[in-house]
């Protein structure tokens, strides 16, 4: 087999102002009195969230329900950071979930279709994996791309965050046997730098780094490079 293992957002779709994005809808229209600006709601979201500590697994949080749950503290302190009075906070970080994963967010950059399915007839195979909520499937399928993958490695379902080495490893867990495999991502810390760790050959894309070779700024040059790789 030969794979590919990619990661999603970032990569290969993306989400129209990320959770920053959320942040700002809700307030905007929940309390639009509140004047909060894009960096002070960044600021707000540095911490508290699974990928922000990778090195600590969360396999005990078995469920979608669960995942959320385990975020409700942070998104509510992070709301009244903001001056979100005390009582609406847990109304608006309730309200995160549903927006968050609404498929009207989500988009696929112009590249991606041509790449997998130029991969795909060079016999490549592909997998997912990503840092991700637990509706990242939903998201690909609404996407109209979910087929064009092998399986959806989602770190909100294994519980280990990339650059976590435990990732990697499950991304492959039980397949065929592999010939040729590459991780491509546009983080030089999860992508790039966690595959290098777990001793596979990887790929940045999208957002250059000084130490990071291969690099392609956009997915259009990995058919050829790729499939000169033997």
């Amino acid at each position: 087999m030969n794979l590919l293992v990619w990661d999603f957002d970032g990569t290969l779709g993306y989400c129209d102002g990320l959770w920053s994005g959320v942040f700002a809808h809700l307030l905007a229209t929940e309390l639009p009195g509140l004047i909060v600006d894009r960096e002070q709601i960044a600021d707000a979201l540095q911490t508290g969230f699974p990928w922000h500590d990778p090195h600590l697994p969360h396999t005990h949080l078995v469920t979608a329900d669960d995942w959320w749950s385990s975020l409700d503290e942070v998104l509510r302190n992070a709301f009244a950071s903001l001056g979100v009075p005390p009582d609406r906070c847990p109304d608006l970080a309730a309200l995160v979930r549903p927006y968050y994963c609404s498929q009207h967010r989500w988009q696929l950059f112009p590249d991606t279709i041509a790449c997998l399915d130029q991969l795909s007839a060079a016999g490549w195979r592909h997998i997912v994996l990503s840092n991700h909520v637990p509706e990242l499937p939903q998201i690909i399928a609404g996407l109209g791309i979910h087929d064009r993958f092998d399986r959806i490695v989602n770190s909100a379902v294994t519980g280990y965050e990339k650059p976590h080495p435990l990732a990697f490893a499950k991304a492959i867990e039980g397949l065929p046997e592999i010939e040729r495999h590459w991780m491509i991502g546009d983080s030089f810390t999860a992508d790039f730098e966690g595959a290098v760790q777990a001793g596979w050959p990887a790929i940045l894309v999208r957002r250059h780094h000084d130490t990071a070779s291969p690099f392609f700024d956009s997915l259009e040059q990995l058919p050829a490079f790729l499939n000169a790789t033997g």
